[in-house]
């Protein structure tokens, strides 16, 4: 049967009915063990009491009033996250596209509020991923997902990561800011060196620039700490997040200093679902799982234990996998092998993971995984990597 969705996804052949913690079931009763989390989405899994109870609870009083008028709940989120973070001023949104296209409409705004309206270029970084719209696709520079629309929105500069000379000599008159993820999580989980976000921080002070971090897939906990610039000391001056603190729902923010957001008044900007109730409801409830005492300590836990199995898992599997990759528990296995093929094989072993750039298989489990969901992916993970590794050697035979 011919679906009458947009054929822009590569659906694989399964339809879940229901999902409790790491586990999602089929329609037929088939339990998957998830280590994609909807893409680093589903921060506390699925069904969490905490979550379900925050939205029913709302769902049952007020939906969608809009910005035109003030959302009680929103403004305590808001205030919570100024609270944990470096920043002052919290925006809003739907999804990460939306908080990036935020972040990068605050940049240019804030040079014009500051009598230099020329200033608009942002630099950003090969490998990187910012969203889907013709600004953020821009940013992102990857020319599979700019082909066929037309001329690249102007205003964005791509280098080389690490390289240096590079990036100082793309500093001219008209750069505004740079635009970078603390670890490229589409991009193959390149964890970006500490040092490398100092010098950028640095950087933008020498030259009057804005930094932005884009923490859509690395915040609300999944590195271990709130966010992962943290791990370094870097503090940016703009931030966009989402999937984590919506913990399933559709919920993305723009977070910024006061100075940062000067130019960002009143009608400047807007959104007609953004900070909607039922979304600020379950923000909250997710902050208060996440911020709780103990529990990123629990995610740091996890994350070692896991990437130290998983190192076990390339030493036996050397042909197959290259090296270990990420923090906390944003990992990835760059493979010697499709990565394509390593997900089926892992999904034949019922367990769900995720592609990435650089032949890259990422891993983004819940961030309330326990020792046993741990054990249980590893065996899942090995089995399938034999598997794999069997399929091979019987084709070399075959070819022979």
């Amino acid at each position: 049967m011919t679906s009458p969705l947009l054929p822009t996804f590569a659906r694989a052949d399964l339809q879940f009915d229901r999902g409790e913690g790491l586990w999602l079931v089929t329609r037929d009763g088939e339990r998957y063990l998830d280590f994609g989390a909807g893409v680093a989405v589903n921060s506390l899994g699925h069904a969490h009491p905490h979550l379900v109870e925050a939205l029913t609870t709302q769902a049952a009083k007020v939906w969608h009033t809009s910005n035109l008028y003030r959302i009680p709940e929103g403004e305590r989120l808001a205030q919570r996250l100024v609270d944990a973070t470096f920043a002052d001023r919290v925006f809003f949104t739907n999804s990460g596209a939306e908080a990036l296209e935020c972040a990068i409409k605050m940049a240019r705004k804030y040079h014009s509020a500051n009598g230099e309206p020329g200033r608009y270029r942002v630099i950003t970084f090969e490998g990187a991923f910012h969203g889907r719209t013709l600004a953020t696709i821009a940013a992102g520079g990857q020319a599979k997902y700019l082909e066929g629309f037309g001329p690249k929105v102007d205003g964005f500069d791509q280098v080389e990561l690490g390289d240096d000379e590079a990036l100082r000599a793309a500093i001219g008159p008209e750069t505004a800011a740079i635009l970078i993820e603390p670890i490229q999580g589409e991009g193959g989980v390149r964890v970006v060196e500490p040092a490398k976000l100092r010098a950028l921080r640095a950087l933008c002070d020498e030259h009057g620039l804005l930094l932005i971090f884009d923490e859509v897939q690395t915040g609300v906990g999944r590195t271990g700490k709130l966010f992962a610039h943290e791990w370094t000391g870097v503090t940016p001056d703009i931030m966009g997040i989402a999937k984590g603190i919506g913990g399933g729902f559709p919920l993305g923010a723009c977070l910024s200093t006061e100075a940062a957001g000067k130019g960002m008044t009143a009608s400047v900007h807007g959104t007609t679902f953004g900070g909607n109730p039922l979304a600020m409801a379950v923000g909250n409830a997710v902050l208060d799982v996440v911020l709780a005492p103990g529990f990123l300590e629990h995610v740091r836990a996890m994350g070692l234990l896991l990437k130290q199995r998983l190192a076990e898992i390339k030493d036996r599997f050397p042909s197959l996998i290259v090296e270990v990759r990420g923090e906390g528990l944003m990992l990835g296995l760059k493979m010697n092998v499709p990565n394509t093929d390593f997900i089926a094989a892992a999904q034949a072993q019922h367990l769900l993971l995720i592609g990435a750039g650089e032949n890259t298989v990422r891993l983004l489990p819940p961030l309330i995984i326990g020792e046993a969901e741990v054990a249980e992916g590893i065996e899942r993970i090995a089995a399938a990597a034999g598997r794999l590794e069997a399929d091979l050697r019987g084709e070399r035979r075959g070819a022979a």
